[in-house]
């Protein structure tokens, strides 16, 4: 069997962890993994700077798939187009020109495409929806992979879900994680479980993506004829409300909850460290840091969406990829894993 080589640039975030997962479990795969800190079986490189990543990547000769996931935040949405896009452009020029059997590049992106960020938006999403005025990296992102495949024997894909719900600790995109600390440290100090976004948050629409089914859904775009020089929607394939999901997702912990009260997140969570550590100890739980498990401001900003926030996901089930996971069962899932790695109590 000819294998093929994946290069997973931002391998340790909640994407792309799963993906190295995904691919891992696949004979035809080998993967190599990178990350800005690296860790085993992983290389450490700076991609800001473009001659440590031309000198560390100028080996991959026999890479056949770049799977692009890194991402660094910045306060504005200005300020988050210079490093992205940077980042991306130096990985292709460093891997491009010695890896001669380059066969695609795969994009991460998001609904931040379609303006969601920003405000109430056309739903459903489609991925031909007019664009909207930047700044936007990752538009700037995918015009970049557009004009630099034309004439090459390459293609790329661009995937866009929407919140993603994975495990990976230290990320600062982490849904998931966030809702378990906030419910164990709740639970902890003996207070029901309020949603703490906007009052329109709770009741407004929305979606998520699995980071399994995303991984699934990437590597099915990077190798199917149909999907590429596309963009696709990946999502769950359901949709939800907070006021329906929230008591349930309380009821896993055993707990109780009360009337919505818009909080801070990012204010009320930043004394509970102590707290954290002392639960550590009394629940017997892996030690690990506070920072980890806090994606506050993340969290703040999903929950204050008071409008509908989904995408149409068709187009990928018309071009083959056909799987489906229920949103709330994730949730049970990623919660029982956290709990199986004594993240949480």
């Amino acid at each position: 069997m000819t294998k093929n080589k994946a290069l997973v640039v931002g391998a340790r975030g909640v994407i792309g962890s799963n993906l190295v997962e995904h691919l891992n479990g696949l004979p035809e795969w080998d993967v190599i993994g990178l990350s800005r800190r690296g860790g085993p079986g992983q290389l450490a490189v700076d991609l800001l700077d473009a001659d440590d990543a031309r000198t560390k990547l100028a080996g991959l000769t026999d890479v056949t798939h770049v799977f692009y996931a890194a991402y660094q935040d910045r306060p504005t949405w200005a300020e988050l187009v210079p490093p992205n896009l940077a980042m991306l452009v130096n990985v292709v020029d460093a891997v491009e020109p010695v890896a001669r059997g380059l066969r695609h590049v795969s994009l991460m992106q998001g609904y931040k495409v379609y303006g969601a960020h920003l405000g109430p938006f056309k739903t459903p999403a489609r991925e031909d929806d007019p664009p909207h005025l930047p700044p936007e990296f990752n538009v700037d992102q995918q015009q970049f992979l557009e004009d630099r495949q034309q004439g090459k024997a390459w293609t790329w894909s661009a995937l866009r879900p929407s919140v993603v719900g994975g495990t990976a600790l230290g990320n600062p995109m982490n849904l998931a994680v966030a809702i378990a600390t906030y419910a164990s440290i709740s639970k902890q100090l003996g207070v029901p479980l309020r949603f703490p976004g906007k009052p329109g948050a709770y009741d407004a629409l929305l979606e998520l993506t699995d980071a399994g089914l995303l991984a699934k859904a990437t590597v099915w775009s990077a190798t199917s004829p149909a999907a590429a020089n596309q963009a696709f929607n990946i999502t769950n394939g359901d949709l939800f409300r907070w006021n329906e999901l929230w008591p349930k997702l309380a009821a896993w912990f055993g707990m109780e909850v009360a009337p919505p009260l818009q909080m801070s997140l990012q204010d009320v969570m930043a004394d509970k460290e102590p707290l954290w550590n002392r639960m550590q100890t009394e629940h017997g739980l892996a030690g690990t840091p506070y920072a980890d498990v806090s994606s506050w401001g993340f969290a703040d900003f999903v929950f204050g969406w008071d409008y509908d926030f989904f995408a149409d996901g068709s187009k990928a089930r018309r071009a083959g990829f056909h799987t489906y996971v229920q949103t709330e069962q994730m949730f049970y899932r990623l919660f029982e894993q956290l709990r199986r790695r004594r993240i949480i109590p």
